[in-house]
């Protein structure tokens, strides 16, 4: 006899952007087991929970996926309601396949309950909708981040360099090469680009182009970030402008 895993969303940051679902489950957890990212506040919807920190911040020590798969099977067996709190939404960038499969191949019941991603909530932070019906009609969201030990490798630059927007996830800390791979790619240094740092809590935006992006990164804080580009942010990206940036452009 086992318990249930629920992979949760755990959305941008501010509490109130959860589902109803994953309120009423952090309410009846006996297990989360969270993401580094996820906020203090969406945790205190927990209290009667025992809570365990299994998350991945870039540069710094991590849990290894395989020993959070092992974790969630043996939660299982022992706990009636497991929280498996993922920031944003599982099933975008959040590793839930291996998750899942690993709770499959131990016949773990196990459900998802859906989050925000960064995406929206970054578009809603700008009031900047990612379609336009006359710049914008394709969206892509990718990464330049790889798995612990895998090369390095820049398919994600020709599929970000195709789309009229493009949403890169966990690609502050990667800025110059972002840059140098979608301009290579033939994007102009000049495409509206802004970044947007803590959406839904106490956020930081900055706008410049593709030329700046190493700017806009450095100029950023250490909050959890991504970067949007398009020629249908440019008012965004005018309206957050950093000088900084604007240098940089200048120099492209």
């Amino acid at each position: 006899m086992s318990g249930t895993v629920y992979l949760v969303g755990a959305g941008p940051g501010s509490a109130d952007l959860l589902t109803l679902r994953a309120a009423r489950l952090l309410a009846e957890a006996e297990l989360v087991m969270h993401d580094a990212l996820v906020s203090d506040e969406v945790l205190a919807l927990a209290p009667q929970a025992r809570k365990l920190n299994v998350g991945k911040r870039a540069g710094r020590h991590s849990t290894d996926q395989a020993v959070i798969n092992r974790l969630l099977v043996r939660a299982a067996r022992r706990h009636r309601v497991v929280v498996r709190l993922k920031g944003g939404d599982p099933m975008l960038f959040g590793r839930a396949q291996e998750e899942i499969d690993a709770l499959r191949a131990a016949a773990i019941p196990h459900e998802v309950v859906p989050g925000v991603s960064a995406a929206f909530a970054g578009a809603a932070e700008i009031a900047q909708s990612l379609t336009h019906r006359r710049i914008a009609r394709s969206v892509v969201f990718v990464t330049p981040a790889v798995a612990r030990g895998a090369a390095a490798d820049d398919r994600w630059a020709d599929a970000a360099a195709a789309a009229d927007t493009a949403v890169i996830y966990m690609g502050k800390t990667e800025a110059a090469r972002v840059r140098d791979a979608l301009i290579a790619r033939g994007i102009p240094p000049r495409r509206p680009a802004v970044l947007v740092e803590s959406a839904s809590r106490n956020a930081t935006v900055l706008g410049g182009s593709v030329g700046s992006l190493d700017a806009l990164a450095a100029a950023a804080g250490d909050g959890p970030a991504l970067l949007v580009i398009g020629e249908a942010f440019a008012r965004a990206a005018a309206e957050h402008a950093s000088a900084v940036a604007d240098d940089e452009a200048q120099r492209a």
